[in-house]
């Protein structure tokens, strides 16, 4: 107990302290782990686990998509991949398809992974605002 509320801390303090492009990173991060406990859920026909997971996966895609900042014109290009993502989520969240959820991580990897990239190339995310 003792060491998982030291943990609860840390992470606590991580977000805390977090940049803005930091902070996405973790948001790609937690979505692509959400998204793999939903596939194993599905694999061992835990249904409500799965449920529970895209649902977590659903919520992070709505943040991306409630802080795109649309006086940019690629904000209406990360829309429409995000409102796509989220049909996929609702399309396996109903049939419980670990086909559609590995087509849900590969988008999220590749969008984590070109994050990575520009936060690379921008001195570490000093100077990238949120996605």
């Amino acid at each position: 107990m003792l060491q998982s509320k030291g943990y609860a801390v840390y992470a606590n303090s991580k977000v805390q302290t977090a940049s803005p492009a930091e902070l996405t990173l973790m948001l790609y991060e937690a979505a692509i782990k959400f998204c793999n406990i939903a596939e194993m859920a599905i694999e061992k026909k835990d249904i409500q686990k799965a449920h529970d997971n895209i649902k977590k996966v659903e919520a992070i895609i709505e943040e991306f998509q409630a802080t795109l900042n649309h006086k940019y014109p690629v904000a209406k290009d990360f829309d429409k991949v995000y409102t796509y993502l989220m049909q996929r989520l609702v399309e396996a969240n109903i049939k419980k398809d670990t086909k559609i959820l590995d087509e849900v991580l590969e988008h999220l990897r590749t969008m984590r992974d070109a994050w990575k990239e520009v936060m690379r190339v921008t001195c570490n995310g000093s100077k990238v605002g949120v996605s």
